[in-house]
């Protein structure tokens, strides 16, 4: 008997109602303008925000008693030192799981999900014990015995891996109904930056959480050959460090770069479109950053509406890491013409992980 196809039946999307996008751009400027030796930085963030295609961000930090942001006069980050590790994990442990709750609950309002008989769930930006897979299936009142699977840690890709997963249980057990969730909260690791590139970094990332449920029965989108492939060389690139004020992250500008040059070699290019791109109607590119959209598109040589899908979930979160992709296939599932389609996600590594698609 062949294996069992794998469905994306539907997925489910949830953020936080503070939008923290504008205050932390004007929090950020200031920063290099206080440098005092070079104000062309200040300027040069100002333009990189015009470009950078997002218009909002969300975060669990609450705003102030009167209205104002995180790094607002009482808000989270209004204190010298930046608040530390564990008062970053405490809130993590507080707000991740309703923000997941919220995700799984408009799924539910999608597609049944009853019987459910695994749990996958994906977070890189907090850790607690009893972790969130256990969390969740308490509060969802899932079976003592549902099947749990807590991916850690591994950056914007892990949603990739979270529906990989999913789709090897499913092809071994064709009766499984496997409930994905990814949930990222960027917004607890601000981190006190005054260079430039940090600074860049930090304004890409926003809080959110998707989920999705999986199962063998034909409907929404078949996943198919799954892939993935590091590059070599990049280790650096892409970085995340433990340290007493959150999770600091790396994330060089060179990142760009050696994906457009990736795409365009044979090898590498040929491992993602065995079929050549043309076949592709669909693509489900993780929301990094514009400048990120923008190699994937020119190494390709895509249409310029072929990323609208990334570049509109961009526009209106941010990258919220792992949760990004997910909000990119949900826009892709309410699209009927998107019929054979490829996910790709980009992280630490340099890493690219992904699978093909088709509209069952």
């Amino acid at each position: 008997m062949p294996p069992s196809t794998a469905h994306i039946h539907a997925i489910g999307t949830a953020v936080p109602s503070h939008d923290i996008h504008r205050a932390f751009v004007d929090w950020a400027t200031a920063r290099l303008e206080g440098q005092g030796s070079d104000r062309r930085a200040a300027a040069l963030f100002r333009r990189m925000d015009q470009r950078a295609g997002i218009a909002a961000r969300w975060s669990v930090l609450p705003p102030t008693p009167t209205g104002g942001s995180p790094v607002a006069d009482g808000g989270f980050y209004a204190v010298d030192p930046l608040p530390p590790t564990s008062a970053r994990m405490a809130i993590y442990a507080e707000t991740a799981p309703p923000l997941a709750l919220a995700a799984v609950g408009a799924l539910a309002d999608k597609t049944s999900l009853g019987a459910i008989t695994h749990l996958v769930v994906a977070s890189c930006t907090g850790f607690m014990a009893p972790g969130l897979d256990q969390i969740l299936a308490d509060r969802l009142g899932l079976d003592p015995a549902v099947e749990r699977t807590l991916v850690g840690f591994m950056g914007c890709y892990a949603a990739i891996v979270a529906l990989r997963t999913a789709h090897h249980i499913v092809r071994s057990e064709p009766t499984a109904r496997v409930l994905v969730v990814t949930v990222e909260l960027s917004t607890l690791h601000l981190q006190p930056a005054g260079e430039l590139e940090p600074l860049l970094a930090m304004l890409q990332f926003g809080d959110g959480a998707a989920a999705a449920l999986v199962t063998a029965d034909p409907g929404g989108f078949a996943i198919e050959r799954p892939f993935a492939a590091t590059l070599p060389d990049t280790a650096h690139l892409i970085r995340w460090a433990i340290g007493d004020t959150g999770f600091a992250m790396h994330l060089s500008g060179e990142v760009p770069g050696h994906i457009g040059r990736a795409l365009t070699d044979p090898v590498f290019r040929d491992r993602l479109f065995p079929d050549g791109v043309a076949a592709i109607d669909a693509w489900a590119v993780h929301a990094g950053g514009r400048s990120i959209l923008d190699a994937v598109e020119g190494a390709l040589g895509l249409d310029r509406h072929a990323l609208d899908a990334s570049r509109s979930v961009l526009r209106r979160y941010g990258n919220m890491s792992s949760a990004t992709l997910m909000f990119v296939l949900a826009d892709l599932l309410d699209r009927p013409h998107a019929r054979n389609g490829l996910a790709v996600a980009f992280g630490p590594g340099l890493a690219a992980d992904g699978f093909r698609f088709h509209r069952a």
